[in-house]
């Protein structure tokens, strides 16, 4: 019985928020926001040689390796490093990008404009980071360990969230009577500090609790 290959186990799986499948590299700036999203979510693979179907057409000349290198040490910012490794499947070479989860958040890549944006990995896809991400990654540098105080807009917060499991901003202005601006503040403040988590619902951002550091 013919050992099946790791790569064909992982094509099986189909795509999904660490998995993704090029039939070929072609455009260095887009796949520059692939890496850009796997390094900013929770790391993932890049499977290089393979239809959306999952079916193995394989790598069509060594000149894909040097796309996705230009990607990474040309078109993010900062840069996102990756292992590289082929597999022979079939006499069909798939080649293998891995990225890891990184603690540098944000890794920015053009978009169609050529303006450099964030991008997070939403199921099989990737989207643009919000505002209240990007400021919580930058807030996540320097204020590691901080303790917030308990305003009364966080106090309505909180308490939203021991009865639901998550909310949105426009929620959350509405139950604290606060505008946008305040809101996208306290909101990445409290991931910053780990006290709220984002997570996606029907392939949008929204937030949950995580653990608390909150004092009265």
């Amino acid at each position: 019985m013919k050992k099946e290959n790791p790569i064909e186990r992982s094509i099986a799986q189909g795509e999904h928020q660490q998995l993704d499948f090029k039939f070929e590299v072609s455009d260095s700036k887009k796949i520059a926001r692939t890496l850009s999203a796997f390094a900013n979510t929770d790391g993932g693979r890049l499977l290089i040689g393979v239809k959306d179907n999952g079916n193995i057409a394989g790598v069509r000349s060594e000149e894909e390796f040097y796309m996705i290198e230009a990607a990474s040490n040309m078109y993010t910012k900062p840069n996102v490093p990756f292992k590289a490794t082929r597999w022979e499947i079939n006499g069909k070479t798939v080649l293998e990008i891995y990225i890891v989860p990184s603690d540098k958040k944000p890794h920015m890549a053009p978009d169609k404009d050529d303006k450099y944006k964030a991008y997070i990995r939403v199921a099989d896809e990737n989207k643009l980071a919000n505002e209240v991400l990007l400021l919580s990654w930058k807030k996540k540098e320097r204020v590691d360990g901080l303790l917030l105080p308990l305003s009364r807009p966080v106090e309505k917060l909180l308490n939203y969230l021991e009865h639901n499991q998550y909310i949105n901003i426009r929620q959350f202005c509405r139950i604290a009577h606060i505008k946008y601006y305040t809101a996208r503040n306290i909101l990445s403040d409290l991931i910053a500090v780990n006290t709220l988590k984002y997570i996606i619902v029907d392939k949008q951002i929204v937030y949950s609790k995580d653990y608390c550091k909150i004092k009265n």
